[in-house]
C-alpha cells in the first residue's frame, strides 16, 4: 500500500477518500439525494481523519474539516444550506492562510520579489475583475459573495509566502493545490452567478469543479503530511 506519510489506517482513508471522489463525479451533475451528500462529505472528511491520525498539523484537520462541512452543505438544496457552506469554506480558507503563514520557510517579502510578484499581481487583477463580474449578479447574496472573493485570494497570496519548487511531496505542492482550489471557487461561481440555466458550459462544469477542488485538498494533505 503506498504510504502517504500517515499511519497506516490513515493510509486506508486516503484511499477510501479517493474512492468517494471518484464515486462522487459520477453524482456530482445529479439532483441532490442522501448518497451524493454522503459520498461528497466522506471525500473530504476522511483526509481530515488522516491527516489526524498522520499527525499532521491541527490547522490542516481543522482546514479540512470545515471544507467536508462545506461540502455538505452544498450538496443539499436551498439558499440557507449554500450561505452556511459559504461561511464553512471561508473558515476553511482563513484557517489554510493562518497554516501557511505559519511555515518556517514562510516569508511575506516573496510577494514583492520575482516571481511570486507577478503572482501576487495576477491576483489582484482577478479579484477585482471577479468582484466586478459578480457584483451586479449575485442579488442578495452580493454581500457575503463580495467578502469571499478577498478570503480566496488571501490563500493564494499566503502561499505564495512559501519557497517555490517541483516536487510531489512537501511544501512544493502547496501553491499548484491553492491555484486548484481558487480555480473550483471561479468556475462555481460562473456556474452559478453567470450561466445561466440552459448555457452549455453547465453540462462540464460540475466536473472540471470537483476534480480540482478535491485534488487541492489531497494536495494540501500531501503538503504537509
Amino acid at each position: 500500500m503506498p504510504d502517504f506519510g500517515s499511519s497506516p489506517v490513515g493510509d486506508v482513508l486516503i484511499l477510501a477518500a479517493a474512492l468517494s471522489a471518484l464515486l462522487y463525479l459520477g453524482l456530482t451533475a445529479r439532483s441532490p439525494t442522501a448518497l451524493r451528500s454522503v459520498t461528497k462529505t466522506l471525500a473530504v472528511l476522511l483526509l481530515a481523519v488522516a491527516a489526524w491520525l498522520g499527525g499532521g498539523p491541527l490547522l490542516l484537520t481543522l482546514a479540512l474539516g470545515l471544507c467536508a462541512v462545506g461540502d455538505f452543505c452544498l450538496s443539499r438544496d436551498g439558499e440557507s444550506a449554500f450561505m452556511a457552506g459559504v461561511g464553512a469554506f471561508a473558515a476553511g480558507h482563513l484557517i489554510y492562510i493562518f497554516l501557511f503563514l505559519a511555515q518556517e520557510s514562510s516569508d511575506l517579502a516573496r510577494l514583492v520579489q520575482l516571481p511570486q510578484l507577478v503572482g501576487a499581481l495576477v491576483l489582484a487583477v482577478a479579484g477585482l475583475a471577479m468582484a466586478r463580474l459578480l457584483a451586479p449578479r449575485a442579488g442578495a447574496l452580493k454581500g457575503p459573495v463580495l467578502a469571499y472573493v478577498p478570503i480566496i485570494l488571501g490563500m493564494g497570496l499566503a502561499a505564495l509566502t512559501l519557497p517555490l519548487g517541483i516536487g510531489l511531496t512537501g511544501l512544493e505542492l502547496v501553491l499548484p493545490a491553492a491555484v486548484a482550489f481558487m480555480a473550483s471557487d471561479i468556475v462555481l461561481a460562473f456556474e452559478t452567478f453567470v450561466f445561466g440555466e440552459d448555457h452549455p458550459a453547465r453540462r462540464i462544469t460540475p466536473y472540471v469543479v470537483w476534480p480540482l477542488y478535491w485534488g487541492a485538498q489531497a494536495g494540501f494533505l500531501l503538503a504537509f503530511l
